[in-house]
This record gives C-alpha cells, sequence and structure tokens, in this order.
C-alpha cells in the first residue's frame, strides 16, 4: 500500500518538476494547489529542480464493502534555485487520506483540519499603566533563538509544552518565547501572553487573539504592524485570514528572506519549513485571504 501512495505523490512532484502529465486525475483541490504553486515559482522566477515525497502510514482500516482506509503523513522536500543560483529547500508535511478497492486507488485527499477561531467572550485586555510599571525589566527580543527554535521544531513538538491537535499558534509563541519574550497575565485568560501548566491564555494558542494581542500590547512582547511583507526581517510574524471573513485563523514566524527580499516561513499544523510566505500553495488559500505583518520590536520601557 505505501508504494502506491508514494508512487501517486511521485507523479504530481514530476508534474510539478517537469511538466510530466498525470496518469492518476487528482482531486480538483490538489490539482488547484500545484497549478497556483507552479504560478507562483514562475512569478518568483524560482526553478524546482528536485522534489520527493516519504510517505509514513498511520492507521488503515478495512470498510465491510472491502474499501482500504489509509490514513498516513506524507512528508515533501523541494529543493529550489533562485536566479542567482543560490539553492533552498523547502518542506511541508501533510496529513492525508487514501481508500483503495482491490489495490486499485479511488480517492486520495488531504484531511483538513478545522483553524482555532476566537470565541465568543474571549477578549484581550491590556494592562493598566500601573500594572505595566510593574511588569519585570526590559526585553530585547533575540530574532536568531527565535528563529533557531522555529527550525529545530518545525515538524516536531516540545514536550516542555503542551500541544494540540491545531499547534499553529502554540508553536510561534514557543518560537517568540524562546527568543526571551517574557510571558505575563497569568491567570487570566483574556489578558496577557503566557501558557503555565494546563492553561494557557487565549493570544498564546489562538491565531485571532494573537493578531489582536500583537497589534494592542504595550509591554513586554510587543509588535509594529508593517504594509508590506518585504518590512519583515527573520523573527517577525504574519497573521491570515484565509477567508477574509475578519478572522485570523493562521499563523507563521518569518526564518528567511528570498533574493526578492521576500518572506520564507515556518508554521505547524500544516507543519511547513521554509514556505514561501503568501500560502498560494496551500488548500487553504482563497482569493479573499488577508495578511497582517508585525515586526517583533524591543520592550525599552523599563531602565
Amino acid at each position: 500500500m505505501k508504494h502506491i501512495l508514494e508512487q501517486l505523490a511521485e507523479e504530481r512532484l514530476s508534474y510539478l518538476v517537469n511538466g510530466h502529465d498525470l496518469r492518476q486525475e487528482p482531486q480538483v483541490g490538489d490539482l488547484e494547489v500545484m497549478e497556483r504553486k507552479k504560478k507562483l515559482l514562475e512569478k518568483r522566477k524560482i526553478e524546482m529542480i528536485k522534489a520527493k515525497a516519504k510517505a509514513v502510514i498511520d492507521n488503515v482500516q478495512v470498510e465491510d464493502d472491502g474499501t482500504t482506509c489509509i490514513r498516513y503523513i506524507i512528508h515533501f522536500e523541494y529543493l529550489y534555485k533562485e536566479q542567482d543560483e543560490t539553492l533552498y529547500m523547502e518542506e511541508h508535511i501533510e496529513e492525508r487520506v487514501a481508500f483503495l478497492y482491490d489495490q486499485i486507488l479511488i480517492k486520495d485527499q488531504e484531511v483538513k483540519k478545522k483553524p482555532a477561531g476566537f470565541s465568543e467572550g474571549q477578549s484581550i485586555i491590556d494592562y493598566s499603566q500601573e500594572e505595566r510599571e510593574a511588569f519585570g525589566r526590559a526585553f530585547q527580543y533575540d530574532r536568531l533563538g527565535a528563529v533557531q527554535y522555529a527550525e529545530k521544531y518545525w515538524n516536531k513538538r516540545n514536550p516542555a509544552y503542551k500541544n494540540f491537535s491545531d499547534n499553529c499558534t502554540n508553536f510561534i509563541s514557543q518560537c517568540l518565547h524562546a527568543g526571551g519574550a517574557p510571558m505575563r497575565g497569568h491567570p487570566n485568560r483574556g489578558s496577557g501572553w503566557w501558557m503555565k501548566q494546563s492553561s494557557w491564555s487565549y493570544s498564546w494558542t489562538v491565531a485571532h487573539s494573537m493578531k489582536m494581542y500583537l497589534t494592542n500590547s504595550k509591554a513586554g512582547l510587543r509588535a509594529v504592524r508593517v504594509k508590506s511583507a518585504e518590512e519583515l526581517v527573520p523573527g517577525d510574524v504574519i497573521c491570515y485570514d484565509f477567508e477574509g471573513d475578519g478572522r485570523f485563523n493562521h499563523t507563521t514566524i518569518v526564518v528567511a528572506k528570498d533574493k526578492g527580499n521576500m518572506p520564507l516561513v515556518n508554521a505547524q499544523s500544516y507543519d511547513s519549513r521554509m514556505r514561501y510566505w503568501s500560502y498560494e500553495d496551500s488548500t487553504a488559500y482563497t482569493p479573499s485571504i488577508r495578511y497582517a505583518f508585525f515586526h517583533i520590536v524591543d520592550d525599552t520601557t523599563k531602565e
């Protein structure tokens, strides 16, 4: 079974790299993603010179009608060449489900995860001036430390933290904390930015809440919202509203810039490394997508 899944992936990668015809008709969503990825590479003037995929089967179930349902994880690696001949590797991990009957592939698709939303009653409560004056020492953001953490843990979970099925914002919070950003606000879940044992603030784990926190925070972890992706540097954060409905549902961290001065990002939930920031090659992408670009700044309010 594993070889059938890897053969399917290799066919699709060959389509991306060499333009070879697809023998197995992909799902409509997958085909749209591949087409967007090809167009994105053309727009960036980036050449995909090599790609590979490795599948790991997670669960196999045989239905009453003889159909075999396979849940599996597939790890993609894409080797790119920029205009100045510089090479870099993008990696992406997908959870997928395939249905086979008599060793013939019937259907194969990505497992959709419900993004963490912003529930009613959740709010971001900023600290008063008195609380701010009582809050610790000045904080200088260690961008290298944040990026190193993002590189180490993009495709695995740190056992020192509680983790979730939708782990994107929790992961970015961990990266920021690895960069020295201090927690504050415990035990009020609607205030500050923190994780303590079995409890956490909404801003630590929920994409929309983090976006609001970065917009409003005046102490500790602080950010300036900038107008364009080009203004970001490694260690900065991008928030995504895929549907364009005002509710942000994904978060990434910038780990590098390409030769066009555009961010490459790491993320979890759909684990990705050195992915182009715009997410046009994601199944979550819609033409209505909106972005919020945050440049993390030092807190110099303390002596």
